[in-house]
């Protein structure tokens, strides 16, 4: 049986990176991967554990086929290793860093992923977001407002099967909701097969 992706989303500062950090040590046990994206940032940027590669070198990537998934937010590239389709083929599950803007082709390509949406409070998104010193004061701004247009229309973007959990309160909660969401998907996927 192939393993599934589970594709993780979320406003920037909401939580992915750490909360992908703090289930690490609970996903082998569960036969999952945990894939480093590509993204055009340098490696020394603040933030998550990511291969930083140059535009050019993300263009000619992107022309060998070695991506299985790429998009472009904020300004930069991102890109899922192929590789990923090796691991979901032998029956590993991959966890992604993905993005809600490319939900709907990861979904053409992968159609059982399971999909789950982090947010957090308005409050709380902008006291990490000044925290962790990436972006300017405007650009929290904006960041702030599509958040919270986000957390207004959540129900709205439901018409697909989306999870959503809240990574508002402490960690170790939000640990706890989103390997709940992944051992609830994983035991139906091995029901249904």
């Amino acid at each position: 049986m192939p393993g599934k992706l589970i594709y993780l989303m979320g406003p920037s500062g909401s939580g992915k990176d750490s909360l992908i950090d703090a289930v690490r040590p609970y996903l082998p046990e569960r036969g999952c991967e945990v894939v480093r994206r590509m993204i055009t940032r340098s490696s020394e940027a603040v933030g998550e554990d990511a291969l930083g590669v140059s535009h050019e070198c993300f263009q000619s990537l992107k022309e060998e086929g070695a991506f299985a998934m790429h998009w472009q937010a904020n300004g930069l590239e991102y890109g899922i290793p192929v590789e990923i389709d090796q691991w979901l083929n032998s029956g590993r599950h991959v966890l992604v860093n993905g993005s809600r803007g490319y939900l709907k082709q990861a979904r053409e390509r992968y159609p059982d992923l399971l999909a789950i949406m982090l947010y957090v409070d308005t409050g709380v998104l902008h006291q990490r977001l000044q925290a962790r010193g990436r972006e300017t004061p405007a650009e929290i701004s904006d960041r702030l407002q599509r958040n919270q247009s986000f957390i207004d229309s959540i129900d709205e973007q439901r018409s697909e099967p989306v999870s959503v959990l809240n990574n508002s309160a402490a960690l170790s909660l939000g640990v706890q909701g989103f390997l709940a969401l992944i051992d609830a998907s994983l035991v139906l996927a091995a029901h249904s097969a």
